[in-house]
């Protein structure tokens, strides 16, 4: 079957659609043959980090290692009117996290401008591995300081209450010093934010347009290649051949190939559940690199993830292999809240393993979690990539409230994961201790090049 699969990603849009009727190869079922009992290896110990340097932080939608092998995370305050992002950063010898800037008074754009605020930083931290800049991005939904909320659309034209933009910041982490700043985005936010360091280009995808932009950081001057749809994907990713590689709304791959200098549109649809999707909204949410950079693991966004392993650097379009569901079965007929059934976090560790946290909830039928236990809870797994063999390692414990929702995750130098939890107050980041066995110095090489 596997033949037949790759034959049929050699053909066009008519062999697309006989793909798609084709068996799941490696779907649900043979997902579900591969989960292993929980691991009996050494504990994976947990730690959890509360935003308390910033009270007004309601989320954490990024975390990143930085050029440094230091962990950062974004201390969001997206839903108080007049809050602003602070860049946060683990600090290993105390054990705690130290609060290096508001973004708004870094960029001259407080919050009590009037205008919406540079509240977020979503998915879009990028590092500079020969100079130790991290770039960093910020996204738009605060409301202004005497406003309850924000439409971009309502206040486009309105010079007092718009977006001022997206503001790009180089951090230098060598000196701990903000270099540059600069407005990237005129009235949009940056939904994601990659690098490509050999040619001195940063790509994004803007909010609410989702237009593909290429920022050079020597010229300091920026290009719109257009839209690609009105669903934007949450990550893009870089290929060998310096291609950028994003979805559309229904499920496509979309790609930027600097030789051709346009979008190419896949006509393949991405895995998804056949019971009751289409590929529609099966954008990506996250994606993670293997170490040789030969293939990515991807999960799509939003309901009923999928975890998918494409090999971008094999064929016209690339092959794709379908993991099956990120997070458990459930009846589909029922609706499910979309922020309860979520994965994120996918971070290669020091092991070679991927790792991701996935949502798990109570369900009679699916799930009957004990009754007197948290109604949902979020799953760190370990992915074996020779294998496709899946085992739960740990549980993210959050001392007040389920922690289910991980927006992203990372590794530091010495080889400890760290994920963002997107919650309700207090967010903060989680750190997950791996066993000594599973350790090593510069684990967080090669480096992610995209938030």
């Amino acid at each position: 079957m596997e033949l037949k699969r790759r034959e049929f990603l050699k053909g066009g849009a008519g062999a697309a659609a006989a793909w798609l009727a084709l068996p799941v190869v490696a779907g649900a079922a043979q997902a579900s043959a591969n989960i292993q009992k929980p691991s009996r290896e050494a504990a994976y110990k947990t730690s959890w980090y509360p935003f308390t340097g910033h009270p007004d932080a309601d989320t954490c939608w990024s975390v990143s290692v930085g050029p440094d092998g230091r962990i950062y995370a974004a201390a969001c305050a997206e839903s108080v009117p007049g809050g602003v992002v602070k860049l946060v950063r683990y600090n290993e010898h105390t054990d705690g996290l130290d609060y290096l800037f508001s973004l708004g008074e870094m960029v001259n754009d407080p919050g009590d401008s009037g205008r919406a605020t540079q509240c977020k930083i979503h998915y879009s931290f990028a590092p500079s591995m020969a100079d130790g800049i991290l770039y960093m991005a910020t996204h738009l939904s605060g409301p202004p300081i005497d406003q309850p909320a924000y439409s971009p659309w309502l206040s486009w034209h309105d010079p007092k209450r718009c977006f001022r933009g997206s503001a790009l910041v180089a951090f230098d982490t060598r000196q701990d010093q903000v270099l540059w700043w600069d407005t990237m985005l005129p009235k949009e936010g940056c939904r994601c934010l990659l690098h490509d360091e050999e040619r001195h280009l940063l790509y994004s995808l803007s909010y609410p347009r989702d237009h593909f932009f290429i920022y050079d950081t020597k010229k300091r001057t920026r290009r719109d290649l257009g839209r690609i749809g009105s669903i934007n994907a949450q990550t893009l990713f870089l290929d060998k051949k310096h291609r950028v590689w994003t979805t559309d709304d229904y499920g496509h791959l979309v790609r930027y190939d600097p030789e051709k200098d346009r979008l190419e549109r896949s006509p393949f649809v991405l895995p998804h559940n056949p019971e009751f999707q289409t590929g529609w909204h099966s954008v990506f949410y996250d994606v993670a690199a293997a170490p040789d950079r030969e293939s990515v693991y991807a999960a799509t966004w939003i309901a009923n993830s999928r975890l998918m392993r494409i090999w971008p650097n094999e064929g016209e379009w690339p092959r794709v292999e379908d993991l099956g569901p990120a997070t458990q079965k459930r009846d589909p007929t029922l609706p499910k809240d979309t922020f309860v059934d979520h994965c994120g976090g996918l971070v290669f560790g020091g092991d070679g393993q991927l790792y991701y946290v996935a949502s798990r909830w109570r369900d009679p039928v699916y799930n009957p979690m004990p009754a007197d236990g948290p109604e949902r809870e979020g799953v760190v797994w370990r992915l074996n990539p020779a294998t496709l063999q899946r085992q739960e390692v740990a549980v993210l414990h959050h001392p007040t409230q389920p922690a289910q929702y991980v927006s992203r995750g990372a590794v530091d130098h010495n080889g400890n994961l760290f994920f963002g939890d997107v919650g309700t107050k207090p967010v903060g980041i989680f750190k997950v201790h791996l066993p000594a066995s599973r350790r090593r110095k510069n684990a967080h090489l090669p480096i992610r090049m995209w938030g």
